[in-house]
């Protein structure tokens, strides 16, 4: 059973000061990485961007603390940039505070009922739609700022914001355009020559140089936002029944999108250090990490799989490295937040170019497209479309939707059922294999053996109970090795079924029923209106039953 028990009590009980040496190392140099991610994925939330830092500062070093992972390292991404968008626009900073509370205590209670491992059944043609989907909205958002383009109107969707570029591309400022296209070669050309610094700060720092220098005309953060440097403080929402019922879907898009990418980055991590991640507490961390990030002005917060693999490229191997990358942005927000008013928004929009990019998994995604069945394609293309078009909630919804009955449908398929009586020599070659096989035993005259092969339910409990009975049959028995689950719908036509034969005198034998089918046959009563006799443990012991009966009856009948 996992422990829910924080990662770093148990590191701390072998803990070194060299590897200490080491995670403060780490965690200085991740919290560089983060730092103007933290700022431009706040400006792609729509929120001033010291809510970025603050989010990084107070989620990553509670998740640290409490989280299930050694080196996993939490903060604003990608991920919640359109829906946190959505929310801000439609019901301000406190709608977004109260949405991430409730997806906070949403993971806290995912995590006690120790949810972790199903988080993984989320099937990956949606993760992959919807990651693809959310990469292609933050470019679209970040068309305006990379030409410097002016709008007429404050657009909130995605294809109002596409409408718009496309109405408004006469107004494009070329030199927001060229440091734009500065901005994103360095980013793109600087891992080639150093890995050890990020380029998103070489990019700030020479574009925010020439904008300085050269007094070139483009929009800076400090021109359209007012830069705060003060600590993050507690701020209680107002919170009402009315907001609650409002923001419910995406307080539950906010969880489960947390919880995914968390606990990816955590597989990710496991994978580069050999470890093994805690899911269910990291879950609980993740909701606690959230609910602080919100009250303390923040926004929602999960695991970066970027910083998280930075963490550990560099040394990290402990918690302490994100709880010491939390209190070096803390020490950047107080000290150097005054600076980040010159950053050129060109060079926040080519950083969001990159992060969209880096997430889009544009090529996983063509390949799904190529080589999957027509059915897992449906799911993906739908999920993607959903959410460019419309939002993260309603494309999650409806993938899940469609997954599911295309899964149903795929297990109804599968399933069948197949039908053997009394007949000399009919073995065939193939069946030899099976010593099991039914082919093999002698079926007793007036009997009938069916074998269901699948499990039994609603999508399917028609297949299954499609039994044709001669009238000179005795005994029906129905041969269940193959069927692993049922479902209500399922054992409602199975007593229709024994209801059939009750009529026409005809005994009903069940052989090698499972678990989880006897224990809801035996829920039901069923097994009492059968008869406990009549539950057989293996095909053999069956057949010997049909013949006892039939002896049973003749001797009646003379």
């Amino acid at each position: 059973m996992e422990k829910l028990k924080p990662k770093l009590f148990s590191v701390m009980k072998t803990y070194t000061k060299e590897q200490f040496g080491k995670d403060i190392i780490a965690g200085i140099i991740v919290a560089i990485i983060a730092l103007p991610l933290s700022i431009a994925l706040a400006l792609a939330s729509g929120v001033t961007p010291e809510r970025g830092l603050y989010t990084a500062i107070v989620a990553g070093f509670i998740i640290s603390f409490f989280g299930g992972s050694r080196v996993q390292i939490a903060g604003p991404t990608a991920a919640f940039a359109t829906i946190v968008a959505g929310i801000v626009a439609r019901n301000g900073m406190e709608g977004l505070a109260v949405a991430t509370i409730m997806a906070g205590i949403m993971l806290i209670v995912m995590g006690l009922l120790k949810f972790g491992r199903l988080l993984r059944f989320i099937p990956y043609t949606i993760t992959t739609g919807f990651t693809f989907g959310i990469a292609v909205t933050i470019l679209i958002g970040q068309i305006k700022d990379f030409l410097g383009l002016t709008f007429t109107t404050k657009p909130v969707e995605t294809i109002e914001k596409l409408e718009a570029c496309f109405k408004s591309i006469t107004t494009i400022n070329i030199q927001a355009l060229l440091i734009g296209a500065i901005s994103l070669a360095i980013l793109i050309i600087w891992p080639k020559i150093n890995n050890k610094i990020p380029g998103s700060l070489i990019a700030v720092v020479i574009a925010a140089a020439l904008v300085k220098i050269f007094n070139i005309e483009v929009n800076t953060i400090g021109s359209l936002y007012e830069i705060s440097s003060n600590p993050p403080t507690l701020q209680v929402p107002a919170i009402n029944l009315n907001m609650i019922k409002t923001l419910m879907p995406d307080a539950f898009t906010i969880a489960v999108l947390a919880g995914i990418e968390s606990l990816l980055s955590c597989v990710v991590a496991d994978g580069m250090i050999g470890s093994k991640h805690r899911s269910n507490m990291e879950l609980i961390a993740q909701g606690a990490g959230n609910i602080f990030s919100s009250l303390f002005g923040g926004i929602p917060a999960t695991g970066a799989i970027a910083r998280t693999a930075a963490n550990v490229k560099n040394g990290g191997r402990t918690p302490i490295a994100g709880m010491v990358h939390a209190i070096t942005l803390f020490l950047i927000l107080v000290v150097l937040m005054p600076y980040a008013a010159l950053i050129p928004m060109p060079t926040i929009a080519a950083i969001l170019f990159m992060v969209a990019y880096n997430m889009s998994e544009w090529r996983e995604f063509v390949t799904l497209v190529k080589k999957s069945p027509k059915s897992d394609i449906m799911v993906l293309v739908a999920t993607f479309a959903l959410t460019v078009i419309f939002d993260l909630v309603i494309a999650i919804e409806v993938g899940i939707v469609m997954a599911a009955i295309l899964f149903m449908k795929r297990m109804a398929d599968v399933a069948d059922i197949q039908g053997w009586k009394y007949i000399e020599n009919d073995v065939a070659e193939d069946d030899m294999s099976d010593t099991d096989n039914i082919r093999l035993k002698k079926v007793p005259k007036h009997t009938l053996v069916y074998e269901i092969n699948g499990p039994m339910f609603f999508g399917a409990a028609d297949k299954f109970m499609n039994i044709s009975i001669d009238s000179h049959v005795k005994v029906v028995i129905l041969r269940m090795r193959s069927v692993p689950a049922m479902d209500v719908n399922a054992l409602h036509a199975l007593h229709n079924v024994w209801r059939l034969c009750e009529k026409r005198h005809i005994t009903l034998v069940l052989s090698h029923v499972q678990e989880q089918p006897l224990r809801m046959m035996q829920k039901a009563g069923f097994d009492k209106q059968i008869g406990d006799d009549n539950i057989i443990d293996n095909i053999d012991k069956a057949l010997e039953r049909a013949v006892e009966l039939q002896n049973g009856k003749v001797q009646q009948a003379s």
